[in-house]
């Protein structure tokens, strides 16, 4: 399986993994076409964690979609490039499991063809052959969907749903290495070993989202897309699992998507962070740069929108209006109906 570089891609100085560039995605409908993202321009760098915020039907979840490929009619990627930048690793050395040993790692065709092309290549999701896209899936990038239950098998218990990962990603690897890899997966995450047998239905909502992590970092990916991971959990559970996967990140080195309504939640994780309205993308920063000097009148709607526990009390205020309709949106900057 070969993949193809993508053409007049830029040279990579090494630390960008995922470049989108011109992202547009339309819902084609009866009563009209939804312009569900226009032009979104981000570059997710590598062990970065990039935060993804912006009200309901701004585009976030759609953006998550586009780069795993997971969208069907009526959506309809209409243009723009999905630049991944694939470096040569060894899976064994990259952040190993236990589980892992270096008969059983793999190369995959990602890596071969990255260290075949010239330095700094990058393949376009967009061109990938179905084939080349379950190749890519799990072993470069996965996903972490927004409802745990729904996205767990019901009737397989959790270790089988790790070891189906393995079994099919890795055919050279045995059944007790799949199995060793799978309790050091659970252990990773802070799931007893035990818990191997135990079926969705018998988990915490906090231990099923903690289970899906597992399944996501099954392969060593480069890169994770959480979406909004923690929504429906308390709040204890909800800091426990951020704080399990900013220490996950630190460990294993893979980059992050976080999407999330929750701007304070990126204040404090995220390294970059990109506020999306009506499809676009309005805004580009650091944490501390969109905290203390936001530059666009929605980011600043936003971070007044939600309370402080520092610094003098203040009175929350919201943002008049509502999101404009996507089938007709206003020309120029999309906002401007609703900025004060």
């Amino acid at each position: 399986m070969a993949f193809v570089r993508a053409d007049n891609a830029p040279a990579n100085t090494g630390k960008t993994l995922l470049e989108i560039k011109n992202i547009s995605v339309d819902y084609r409908a009866a009563n009209g076409t939804v312009h569900a993202l226009t032009d979104v321009n981000i570059t997710v760098e590598r062990g970065q964690i990039l935060g993804l915020a912006g009200e309901s039907g701004s585009g976030k979840s759609t953006l998550a979609y586009a780069i795993t490929r997971l969208l069907r009619p009526p959506a309809e990627i209409t243009g723009g490039q999905l630049l991944y930048y694939p470096r040569n690793r060894d899976k064994a050395d990259k952040g190993r499991l236990k589980g892992a040993s270096r008969a059983t790692a793999r190369i995959s065709p990602i890596e071969t063809m990255a260290g075949s092309a010239e330095a700094g290549g990058a393949v376009d999701i967009l061109q990938f052959s179905p084939a080349e896209l379950r190749e890519f899936r799990w072993n470069e990038l996965s996903i972490v969907f927004q409802s745990a239950m729904n996205a767990l098998n019901p009737v397989l218990n959790i270790g089988a749903q790790i070891i189906d990962v393995l079994r099919t990603h890795e055919p050279t690897m045995g059944p007790d290495s799949r199995r060793q890899r799978a309790i050091e997966l659970l252990r990773l995450v802070g799931i007893a070993p035990d818990r191997i047998h135990s079926y969705p239905h018998e988990l915490s909502g906090g231990m099923r989202q903690r289970a899906i992590i597992a399944i996501a970092l099954a392969l060593s990916p480069e890169l994770i897309i959480m979406d909004e991971p923690t929504t429906a959990l308390d709040v204890v559970v909800q800091r426990e699992i951020l704080m399990e996967i900013m220490e996950l990140r630190e460990r294993l080195n893979f980059s992050v998507i976080f999407i999330t309504h929750d701007l304070s939640l990126l204040l404090e994780m995220a390294d970059k962070v990109a506020i999306m309205y009506a499809g676009r993308l309005v805004e580009t920063a650091t944490r501390g740069e969109l905290h203390h000097q936001p530059r666009h009148p929605y980011s600043y709607g936003l971070l007044n929108s939600f309370p402080t526990l520092h610094g003098p009390r203040r009175r929350m205020t919201g943002i008049p209006g509502s999101p404009p309709d996507l089938r007709n949106i206003p020309s120029g900057c999309a906002f401007h109906p609703r900025c004060p």
